[in-house]
């Protein structure tokens, strides 16, 4: 008979790898198993262009990942993860050459908006500065796992964070504070008018006060390579290159965790229907180049953030995103773009630089985006063209190719919008259980939601700790 394994879990992203961790640091017997050939899910880094050009497939930066409370309770420096700080975490460039700024400081921030922003925007972060550390724990444990540390705070931003970012926005008299919280809300590939986007912005713009917008030494890879190595330490293994179809294609456990899309972990574990409701979000339209120098922006903020968000306002981003949401692909995209090699020059050759850009798009698009992305890029850098050495690009279905979790290029691994923004992937108080008693989800699907910060790992590892205590 072959030994009992304690958890088996399926998929090697943040969150799976997070899961086995925190599982094998309390002494469980665990087994990963991976459909790649290496570790990663959104996190990693790959040659996707010239050699010498080490560029990030997904996520590149990791506002939510540096003060993540699973990530800081693990030596992950130890096994080669080095957090990397631009100069700005983000820059907000407008037609007028000019830009907002999203700054480790809170006045430099609050002074980019204009004079008659600047104390609306300290009035509002005023009462959670200094207290990341407790209402990203709170927070980020929603539906809570464990009594709130701070609920007074929690509460407040509650109230703060429920409604609609367009009644938030309201706060602002100028275009320039608005713009810039609009493109924070659209991390998420959520509508301005939704439920909870508010709390979206506030988190963003907080992450940002707290702990910056970091990328990690090496590329995002550097992530999970940490997370694998520790998880090995404690005496996990990983099983690379492995995909599972059935449950009986792995080995006997007493739980089985999914890094995985819930319909996918319906197929597999035979739940039938159990996720029929689980709705798919836009996706998005990702191009990375290699360039044979940096950006040439024209407003000088963005020459040194790491993040640059291209909106000219919050009527322009708040169309591209109905548009994408409605199954439009828009005429002038919202984008977010990254600039690793300014703050880490090994991922590319001397004098050269990797960036990358993308707009949303309708879910399971199949058009080409690349003129209206570089059109826009060439708005704020005029030039931009005559800098590209090559390019990659990749649209919903590249995507969903590269990662089995992002269905028709949804990178959220589902609709951050409504209810299912705050309650997914199932509206009940415990989200990482399944119709199966010995079968649990811990991907993005479930709370808190998409970003590389292993919170759903962390928050689905008690749930199944509790499981596995009370059948020893």
């Amino acid at each position: 008979m072959p030994s009992i394994v304690d958890a088996v879990i399926v998929g090697a992203g943040p969150n799976g790898l997070t899961a086995a961790v925190e599982l094998a640091r309390r002494g469980f017997s665990v087994q990963v198993f991976e459909a790649c050939d290496t570790v990663g899910g959104g996190a990693r880094t790959e040659e996707l262009t010239l050699p010498g050009f080490r560029h990030d497939p997904c996520s590149a930066v990791h506002p939510l990942g540096a003060g993540s409370p699973a990530f800081r309770a693990m030596p992950l420096e130890r096994y080669g993860l080095e957090w990397l700080h631009p100069e700005l975490p983000m820059a907000h460039p407008f037609d007028d050459g000019t830009a907002a700024v999203l700054s480790r400081s809170v006045a430099e921030t609050a002074l980019s908006f204009g004079p008659r922003d600047a104390g609306t925007y300290r009035r509002l972060l005023a009462p959670y500065l200094g207290k990341w550390d407790t209402l990203a724990r709170d927070f980020m444990s929603l539906p809570l796992t464990a009594l709130p540390h701070d609920p007074v705070t929690l509460a407040r931003f509650g109230l703060d964070g429920l409604p609609p970012s367009t009644w938030l926005m309201r706060r602002f008299r100028d275009d320039r504070a608005r713009a810039l919280f609009a493109g924070l809300v659209a991390h998420v590939i959520a509508p301005l008018g939704g439920i909870g986007t508010s709390a979206v912005g506030l988190v963003f713009a907080l992450a940002a006060h707290a702990n910056g917008w970091p990328m990690p030494r090496g590329g995002s890879q550097s992530i999970s390579d940490a997370l694998a190595a520790y998880l090995r330490d404690l005496g996990g293994v990983v099983h690379t290159g492995f995909e599972v179809k059935r449950l009986d294609d792995l080995p006997p456990a007493r739980a089985y965790v999914f890094d995985t899309s819930p319909t996918a972990l319906a197929r597999i574990a035979g739940l039938g229907s159990a996720y029929d409701h689980y709705r798919y979000g836009a996706a998005v339209f990702k191009i990375d180049y290699a360039l044979d120098g940096p950006v040439p922006w024209t407003a000088k903020p963005p020459r040194v953030a790491g993040t640059v968000q291209i909106g000219s306002s919050s009527r322009e981003i708040g169309t591209a995103l109905r548009q994408a949401a409605g199954g439009q692909a828009p005429r002038t995209p919202f984008l977010i773009t990254a600039q690793p090699s300014l703050v880490d020059p090994s991922r590319a050759p001397d004098g050269k630089h990797v960036f990358w850009a993308y707009g949303h798009v309708p879910h399971a698009w199949e058009g080409d985006l690349t003129d209206a992305v570089e059109r826009q890029i060439e708005r704020f850098a005029p030039g931009f063209r005559d800098r590209v050495l090559a390019r990659a690009t990749a649209g919903p279905r590249e995507l969903a190719a590269r990662n089995a979790n992002y269905v028709g290029g949804d990178i959220a691994c589902g609709a951050a919008t409504g209810i299912q923004l705050l309650l997914r992937p199932k509206i009940s108080l415990f989200p990482y259980s399944t119709p199966h008693p010995a079968v649990f989800i811990c991907s993005s699907a479930t709370p808190p939601g998409p970003g590389v910060h292993g919170m759903s790992g962390h928050n689905a590892a008690k749930a199944v700790w509790r499981r596995l205590r009370e059948a020893r």
